[in-house]
Protein backbone atom coordinates (compact mmCIF):
# COMPACT_ATOMS: atom_id res chain seq x y z
CA UNK A 1 0.00 0.00 0.00
CA UNK A 2 1.24 3.48 -0.87
CA UNK A 3 1.42 6.35 1.58
CA UNK A 4 -0.70 9.48 1.23
CA UNK A 5 2.35 11.51 0.16
CA UNK A 6 4.01 8.99 -2.14
CA UNK A 7 3.92 10.14 -5.79
CA UNK A 8 2.59 7.20 -7.80
CA UNK A 9 0.00 8.50 -10.31
CA UNK A 10 0.93 9.58 -13.84
CA UNK A 11 -0.50 12.82 -15.20
CA UNK A 12 -2.80 10.93 -17.61
CA UNK A 13 -4.25 8.88 -14.74
CA UNK A 14 -4.87 11.95 -12.58
CA UNK A 15 -6.45 13.81 -15.49
CA UNK A 16 -8.77 10.87 -16.11
CA UNK A 17 -9.68 10.47 -12.42
CA UNK A 18 -10.52 14.18 -12.10
CA UNK A 19 -12.01 14.49 -15.58
CA UNK A 20 -9.75 17.36 -16.58
CA UNK A 21 -7.24 17.92 -19.37
CA UNK A 22 -3.58 17.17 -18.55
CA UNK A 23 -2.80 20.73 -19.64
CA UNK A 24 -4.86 21.96 -16.68
CA UNK A 25 -2.51 20.08 -14.35
CA UNK A 26 0.50 21.55 -16.13
CA UNK A 27 -1.02 25.03 -15.70
CA UNK A 28 -1.56 24.47 -11.98
CA UNK A 29 2.07 23.42 -11.69
CA UNK A 30 3.22 26.45 -13.69
CA UNK A 31 1.21 28.72 -11.35
CA UNK A 32 2.91 27.06 -8.36
CA UNK A 33 -0.32 25.61 -6.96
CA UNK A 34 0.94 22.00 -7.03
CA UNK A 35 4.37 20.41 -7.11
CA UNK A 36 4.19 16.85 -8.42
CA UNK A 37 7.11 14.53 -7.96
CA UNK A 38 9.28 13.57 -10.91
CA UNK A 39 10.77 10.33 -12.12
CA UNK A 40 14.38 10.16 -13.25
CA UNK A 41 13.01 10.61 -16.76
CA UNK A 42 11.23 13.82 -15.59
CA UNK A 43 7.71 12.35 -15.83
CA UNK A 44 5.25 13.93 -13.40
CA UNK A 45 4.00 11.71 -10.58
CA UNK A 46 1.17 12.75 -8.26
CA UNK A 47 0.42 11.57 -4.73
CA UNK A 48 -3.01 11.19 -3.18
CA UNK A 49 -2.28 14.45 -1.30
CA UNK A 50 -1.71 16.16 -4.67
CA UNK A 51 -4.99 14.79 -6.00
CA UNK A 52 -6.88 16.04 -2.94
CA UNK A 53 -5.27 19.47 -3.34
CA UNK A 54 -6.28 19.54 -7.02
CA UNK A 55 -9.84 18.65 -6.00
CA UNK A 56 -9.79 21.67 -3.69
CA UNK A 57 -8.49 23.88 -6.51
CA UNK A 58 -11.23 22.63 -8.83
CA UNK A 59 -13.89 23.24 -6.18
CA UNK A 60 -12.65 26.80 -5.65
CA UNK A 61 -12.43 27.61 -9.36
CA UNK A 62 -15.50 25.79 -10.66
CA UNK A 63 -17.97 26.02 -7.80
CA UNK A 64 -16.94 29.29 -6.18
CA UNK A 65 -15.59 31.25 -9.15
CA UNK A 66 -12.19 31.95 -7.59
CA UNK A 67 -9.40 32.73 -10.05
CA UNK A 68 -5.99 31.04 -9.77
CA UNK A 69 -4.41 34.02 -7.99
CA UNK A 70 -7.17 33.81 -5.38
CA UNK A 71 -6.71 30.05 -5.11
CA UNK A 72 -3.01 30.61 -4.41
CA UNK A 73 -3.83 33.03 -1.58
CA UNK A 74 -6.45 30.70 -0.11
CA UNK A 75 -4.12 27.69 -0.20
CA UNK A 76 -1.30 29.67 1.45
CA UNK A 77 -3.64 30.89 4.18
CA UNK A 78 -4.87 27.34 4.77
CA UNK A 79 -1.29 26.06 5.07
CA UNK A 80 -0.47 28.85 7.54
CA UNK A 81 -3.58 28.09 9.61
CA UNK A 82 -2.61 24.42 9.69
CA UNK A 83 0.87 25.40 10.91
CA UNK A 84 -0.59 27.63 13.61
CA UNK A 85 -2.98 24.88 14.71
CA UNK A 86 0.01 22.56 15.06
CA UNK A 87 1.90 25.17 17.10
CA UNK A 88 -1.10 25.65 19.38
CA UNK A 89 -1.36 21.91 19.96
CA UNK A 90 2.38 21.75 20.75
CA UNK A 91 2.04 24.65 23.17
CA UNK A 92 -0.89 23.01 24.93
CA UNK A 93 1.07 19.79 25.21
CA UNK A 94 4.18 21.58 26.50
CA UNK A 95 2.16 23.64 28.96
CA UNK A 96 0.85 20.48 30.55
CA UNK A 97 4.30 18.86 30.71
CA UNK A 98 6.47 21.75 31.92
CA UNK A 99 6.72 22.94 35.49
CA UNK A 100 8.86 26.03 34.82
CA UNK A 101 7.47 29.47 35.66
CA UNK A 102 7.91 30.78 32.12
CA UNK A 103 8.15 28.85 28.87
CA UNK A 104 9.49 30.67 25.83
CA UNK A 105 8.99 29.02 22.48
CA UNK A 106 10.35 30.67 19.33
CA UNK A 107 8.58 29.98 16.05
CA UNK A 108 9.30 31.99 12.90
CA UNK A 109 9.41 35.69 13.77
CA UNK A 110 7.01 35.42 16.71
CA UNK A 111 7.88 34.94 20.35
CA UNK A 112 5.23 33.08 22.27
CA UNK A 113 5.50 33.39 26.02
CA UNK A 114 3.38 31.35 28.38
CA UNK A 115 3.12 32.37 32.01
CA UNK A 116 2.34 29.80 34.64
CA UNK A 117 -0.63 30.68 36.79
CA UNK A 118 0.30 31.40 40.39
Amino acid sequence: MYSYDEPVYLISVVAKILEIHPQTLRQYEKEGLIEPGRTDGKMRLYSQRDIDKIKTILRLTRDMGVNLAGVDIILRLKERLDELDSIIEDLKSNQNKKSNNDIIIKQNSYDIILFKKK
